[in-house]
């Protein structure tokens, strides 16, 4: 059964509607990101590796790897996320948002002094991490950094509604799927207009939701601790 049938109180702190959202933002804008400032893509691997194949095939070996740092950046910070895990116990997902807002802000930082393989290579690492660390929402598995699995999701469950004999909660587990989906491109939309715009300051708007979500889920702990 799914969790989302439950009480809030049963919830875990990092599993919220209210976090996943301002996290599908997050990843969503970053991928935006990424892709003017980089020209590749900090979550969609998928992607990248696409990308590699069809320029290597063509024999163009500069552009094929130039898709290669962010595939492997991501790796390290999928192997991060589950060093932090062991490492830090409950406490993993408030860690990994802190490490995360502290790699956004260096690279905002020294953006005009990095290479493109540097910001490239942190923000995929920021991307893996939230990927491995924010997987569920209210106990049920979703994605903050791509869309695909929570689109067939919220299509999956409007059709059991629609075919009738659906379990409680599956037409509101549909609406969270879809808001996901739509708030990833809302961040992809802003994370497009602020690069363009600001690009210096781009990184800033992240920053400032993921030290929300950091905030909210601390004062979450704290009131389960009373």
């Amino acid at each position: 059964m799914s969790t989302l049938n439950v009480t809030t109180g049963a919830i875990r702190r990092d599993e919220t509607v209210e976090i996943v959202l301002l996290l599908a933002f997050v990843g969503g804008y970053i991928d935006a990101y990424t892709w003017i400032i980089h020209g590749v893509l900090a979550n969609a691997q998928t992607a990248n590796l696409i990308f590699l194949w069809i320029h290597a095939m063509a024999g163009n070996w500069a552009k094929a790897l130039h898709f290669v740092p962010p595939i492997l950046a991501f790796a390290v910070g999928i192997v991060l996320a589950a060093w932090l895990r062991r490492a830090t116990g409950e406490r993993a997902s408030a860690v990994s948002t802190l490490i995360e807002i502290l790699l956004l802000i260096a690279i905002g930082i020294l953006h005009n002094r990095l290479p493109d393989l540097a910001g490239t290579l942190g923000i995929s690492a920021v991307a893996a991490m939230q990927a491995a660390m924010f997987v569920k929402v209210e106990g049920t598995v979703c994605s903050t950094v791509m869309i695909t699995s929570n689109m067939r999701q919220a299509i999956e469950n409007v059709f059991a509604v629609a075919a009738g004999g659906a379990p409680l909660g599956t037409l509101r587990r549909s609406g969270i799927f879809i808001a996901l989906c739509v708030v990833f491109g809302f961040g992809a939309a802003a994370g497009a207009f602020a690069t363009k715009s600001v690009p210096d300051l781009a990184l800033g708007l992240p920053v400032v939701a993921l030290l929300i979500v950091l905030l909210r889920s601390e004062a979450l702990r704290s009131q389960e601790g009373r």
